[in-house]
C-alpha cells in the first residue's frame, strides 16, 4: 500500500499510514506483542519518509495500540477498539484491513427521487458517486445523499473519509448508522473499472446515518465484489 494525497482535502499521509495500521490491528493482521519491522524498512515500503512514518507511530502509541520501546522497536498492544476515521467502514480485504480510498465519479446538489428510501426533512440533497479501493485493489462503487438541511458539498471539498469531511466542511459529526446487506444488481452508472458489470448481481450494502438528529441525515447504497472484499462486522 502506497499512501497518497488525492486533493487539498485528502487526509494526511501520517494519517493514511495510522488508519492502516489500526486496520491491520483490528483484522488480527498485527497481534499483541508483535514488533513492527525497523522503521526505515517500513518507511521504505510505504514510500514515505521516517519522520512521517514517526508521526503515524506517535498516532497509535496516543491511542494505546503501540508501545515504543528505546532501543529495541516498536511493538503492537494488546487494546480495545480504536478511534478511527474509518471506523464504520466495514468492507476489509479478504485478508483481513485494507486502507480505504476512494475515486470521484460524480457530486451534484438535486431534488430527491422518488425511489430513493426516505430520509431526512429535505427535498434535495447532495449526491455523490464513487468508486471505492481497498489498498490499490477496487472493490465496490458507491451512491452517497447527504440531506439539504446539513448543507451541500462540491467535489473539491471531499476527501476519502466522508465522515471526516462532514467534520471539516460541515461541522457536525456521524454518531450512528444502521446497515442493511443484501444482493442486487450492479448499477448503470458503474463505470469499466469495477470489475462487476452493470446488472451483474453482487453484495449490497445499505446504511442510514444519524448526526445530532432524530432523522437520518445520510443515505447510501455500495456494491462491493464478494471477490475482492468481506463485509465485517467485529463484536466486541
Amino acid at each position: 500500500m502506497k499512501p497518497s494525497s488525492q486533493n487539498a482535502n485528502a487526509l494526511p499521509i501520517y494519517v493514511q499510514v495510522s488508519e492502516l495500521l489500526i486496520r491491520d490491528i483490528a483484522a488480527g493482521r498485527l497481534i499483541a506483542g508483535e514488533r513492527l519491522p525497523p522503521e526505515r524498512d517500513m518507511a521504505n515500503d510505504l514510500g514515505i519518509s521516517v519522520g512521517t512514518l514517526r508521526k503515524a507511530l506517535a498516532e497509535l502509541t496516543g491511542k494505546g495500540l503501540l508501545e515504543r520501546v528505546q532501543g529495541s522497536g516498536n511493538y503492537i498492544r494488546q487494546a480495545g477498539p480504536a478511534e478511527s476515521v474509518y471506523g464504520m467502514f466495514r468492507l476489509e480485504l479478504p485478508s483481513g484491513g485494507g486502507l480505504p480510498k476512494a475515486d470521484i465519479l460524480n457530486v451534484c446538489v438535486m431534488d430527491k427521487p422518488a425511489d430513493l428510501k426516505p430520509f431526512g426533512t429535505s427535498d434535495e440533497g447532495t449526491r455523490v458517486r464513487r468508486l471505492r479501493y481497498l489498498n490499490d485493489v477496487i472493490i465496490a462503487v458507491e451512491e452517497i445523499w447527504l440531506d439539504g438541511s446539513q448543507g451541500k458539498l462540491s467535489a473539491d471539498q471531499i476527501s476519502d473519509s466522508l465522515y471526516h469531511t462532514y467534520q471539516k466542511q460541515l461541522g457536525f459529526w456521524i454518531t450512528r448508522a444502521e446497515d442493511r446487506v443484501g444482493i442486487g444488481a450492479v448499477p448503470d452508472w458503474a463505470p469499466s473499472a469495477f470489475p462487476k458489470e452493470s446488472g451483474t448481481i453482487t453484495g449490497y450494502i445499505e446504511r442510514l446515518s444519524w448526526s445530532d438528529r432524530p432523522e437520518p441525515v445520510e443515505f447510501s447504497k455500495t456494491w462491493f465484489d464478494p471477490d475482492r472484499a468481506l463485509y465485517v462486522q467485529r463484536l466486541k
